[in-house]
């Protein structure tokens, strides 16, 4: 299809539905914000990741840690994958373990997989009172110190919480959390924080200021070139900081105070997460308990010194610019120096598999002699052209002028 069809078609959808197409074309307008190439690189090399790391969860809760394919394929569509679960799975041999039983595909995770999930396992065990103040905080964030636990579920494995985090952190810090739910409906369950710890109203950008001994204030990570950017990050950082650990009540919503907490405590939660990045849709829903505006995006896009904004895969996406330097986190968790050990054995068996089909598809060629022919039409080839090369400084064939003279004659004579 040409450009120009392409064009017609969609003036004559926006000639046909004009409210929809106009609201569509401003909304995208609102996502604009000048690519980051290593940041956008950072979130391309965690998607496989991702997916892989919900595959080895879906294995793990099945009985004997054994799924079969057909039970991974209806899993696909809630994956956000296309294809045969199979062929999927068939990449990462040294991950998954694939074998036939009863004329149907099982998969399990290998010996290497199981060893790193017993890892992951002893650092959650090692990690579970940082998990308690990641939680914490965040409770202390809230406007009335709840959180719902359906959307606290959305991005618990953003700040590292593990699937049990209620059995293994809530219950067990009995003396700073509890349960609170009032219509007795599963969907309106809430963690509610009981004791409030001074030691973590301190936001990271204030304890930075304790250790420098001056006042806090937000770091800008933009070239000098950026004179504009800068320009408007002067004027918005001359303002008093205020902490998201503040109440919230005194400040007007729209006004200058209001976006400098609001911009204070997205840079706080973000700085809580594992990969300092988080889903601005899912942060979306936490706009009543954490006062954001309606239009989150439109805010944090007025701060590109401080966050970046990417659209990658259609998942609008906010990272903390200081949390990386290139496309490598400055600060990396435990937690996460596990999950890059699986990334690096997921490649290991790519680079496997890539070289297994190679091989594969080489004999194949060589079953059909296929390679006997392309080396007999090379040799053919070059024996050709040396023969032309060999005739051309001796000037025949239709390079000899009066050879042409009589191909002409004979050509065009009646």
């Amino acid at each position: 299809m040409t450009t120009f069809a392409v064009f017609c078609r969609g003036y004559r959808r926006s000639i046909c539905h004009p409210p929809f197409s106009v609201v569509l074309c401003r909304d995208f307008s609102l996502w604009s914000m000048k690519k980051d190439l290593e940041l956008e690189s950072a979130l391309s090399r965690n998607r496989r990741w991702i997916v892989n790391n919900q595959i080895k969860n879906i294995i793990l809760r099945c009985p004997d840690q054994v799924a079969s394919i057909k039970f991974i394929q209806k899993k696909f569509k809630t994956l956000d994958l296309q294809g045969k679960a199979l062929n999927w799975l068939k990449k990462y041999p040294c991950c998954f373990e694939l074998y036939l039983k009863h004329d149907e595909y099982y998969c399990r995770l290998t010996k290497p997989m199981m060893h790193l999930v017993d890892e992951e396992e002893s650092v959650k065990d090692m990690q579970e009172p940082i998990y308690a103040e990641r939680l914490a905080r965040l409770l202390m964030m809230s406007t009335n110190h709840r959180l719902n636990v359906v959307k606290l579920n959305e991005l618990k494995r953003n700040f590292g919480l593990p699937d049990d985090y209620i059995v293994r952190i809530v219950a067990k810090y009995g003396d700073i959390f509890r349960i609170v739910n009032h219509s007795g409906r599963k969907s309106s369950m809430e963690i509610e924080l009981i004791h409030w710890n001074h030691e973590f109203a301190v936001s990271s950008i204030e304890a930075l200021a304790r250790k420098k001994g001056s006042e806090p204030c937000f770091s800008c990570v933009l070239p000098s070139t950026w004179v504009k950017s800068w320009e408007r990050f002067n004027a918005f950082n001359a303002t008093p900081y205020i902490s998201p650990y503040s109440e919230s009540e005194g400040l007007v919503e729209g006004s200058k105070e209001m976006e400098k907490r609001v911009i204070g405590l997205v840079h706080e939660i973000l700085s809580l997460t594992l990969w300092k990045k988080a889903s601005i849709v899912k942060l979306g829903h936490f706009r009543r308990e954490f006062c954001l505006p309606e239009k989150l995006n439109v805010m944090l896009l007025k701060h590109p010194g401080i966050f970046y904004v990417s659209n990658k895969y259609q998942i609008y996406t906010v990272l903390l610019r200081e949390g990386y330097k290139g496309s490598e986190l400055v600060v990396k968790d435990p937690l996460v120096a596990v999950k890059d050990k699986f990334g690096e054995l997921m490649l290991e068996g790519s680079h496997e598999y890539n070289r297994r089909r190679y091989l594969v598809n080489l004999e194949k060629k060589r079953k059909k002699g296929m390679l006997m022919g392309r080396q007999e039409k090379r040799q053919s080839t070059s024996t050709l052209v040396s023969e032309e090369d060999d005739q051309g400084d001796k000037l025949g064939g239709l390079l000899d002028p009066e050879e042409r003279k009589r191909f002409y004659k004979v050509l065009f004579e009646d």
